[in-house]
């Protein structure tokens, strides 16, 4: 079976599972700088030779930085696709309606979660972690493309932070347990928003030509292609923020910001390409959409 979710079951769990944000980061909690906040798996910064142990991990913790921020600028445009999704079917399946508007208000919450955790980062880092943006535009550029195109680039992410979590994060020992904590709340959430989002990208396709299914999948390329050139970006930004950290220029930094750019590249795209989940829902869409991923997939490792 391709999968067994529904409105009503799915809304049933959300709201079993709901948190508190006072219960996960409170505006006055402070992180621990002694540790690492990304496994290693994600951060890719143990593995730079030419950083020593405090470097890796001062890298680590901003591209944790990093992490969480990205993940807002994505639930800030996927506030509005859910909102003009559900705007359709207001006077149609309550159900559906009320698991939309819960998903929306969850994204909202976690938007202000990583706003309370970007302050906590500040008052804790000693210098300015610049970022890619301004997130408005982003979202508009990616909002502009076909919404089924959208909708399977939001599932992508979806099951990708349920990897992210399961895969590296739940096991790891080492890291901050306030970062990691935050984390798996927003995993228990987002969980459930992979259901939906299943759902919505499956009504999305629905009597769809197979010409309009390529065209859509050429917009997720599109799509990737414009977020990894940010990525490659915020790569460089990383290190400076870095250097300006440890108050030095570091050596072989275009090997750096190269190896960065594709650790950036797994961890937004790669992972979320090469997820079953992900390619069960291209599979049921059109074999060849999914064959087409399957084959770009690697370039994103």
């Amino acid at each position: 079976m391709y999968h067994d979710f529904n409105y009503e079951a799915t809304l049933a769990s959300s709201l079993r599972a709901q948190w508190q944000l006072d219960d996960v980061l409170r505006e006055d909690q402070e992180l621990d700088f002694s540790r690492n906040f990304l496994p290693d798996s994600l951060a890719r910064t143990a593995s730079i030779s030419g950083l020593n142990a405090f470097e890796q991990k001062t890298l680590n913790q901003i591209a944790a930085h990093e992490y969480l921020v990205m993940f807002g600028v994505v639930e800030e445009f996927i506030l509005p696709f859910l909102l003009d999704h559900a705007r359709p079917h207001l006077l149609d399946d309550d159900w559906r309606v009320r698991a939309l508007l819960n998903f929306a208000s969850e994204e909202a919450k976690h938007i202000h979660l990583f706003k309370r955790f970007h302050a906590a980062f500040v008052r804790g880092f000693p210098v300015e972690c610049q970022m890619i943006g301004p997130s408005e535009a982003i979202g508009a550029e990616i909002l502009r493309h076909d919404p089924l195109a959208v909708g399977l680039f939001i599932l992508m992410i979806e099951w990708m932070t349920q990897q992210h979590y399961v895969g590296s994060i739940k096991d790891d020992g080492d890291l901050d347990p306030l970062f990691k904590s935050l984390l798996r709340n927003h995993w228990i959430e987002e969980s459930q928003h992979a259901k939906l989002d299943t759902l919505i990208v499956d009504a999305l396709a629905e009597g769809r030509s197979d010409d309009d299914i390529d065209k859509a999948i050429d917009a997720v390329f599109e799509i990737a292609t414009f977020l990894d050139g940010g990525l490659k970006a915020q790569a460089e930004f990383n290190l400076q923020a870095l250097e300006r950290a440890i108050n030095q220029t570091v050596l072989n930094r275009d090997e750096i910001v190269a190896q960065q750019h594709q650790a950036a590249r797994w961890t937004y795209i790669g992972s979320g390409l090469v997820h079953e989940r992900f390619k069960a829902t291209l599979a049921n869409i059109s074999p060849k959409a999914a064959a087409r991923i399957a084959e770009a997939a690697p370039i994103f490792a």
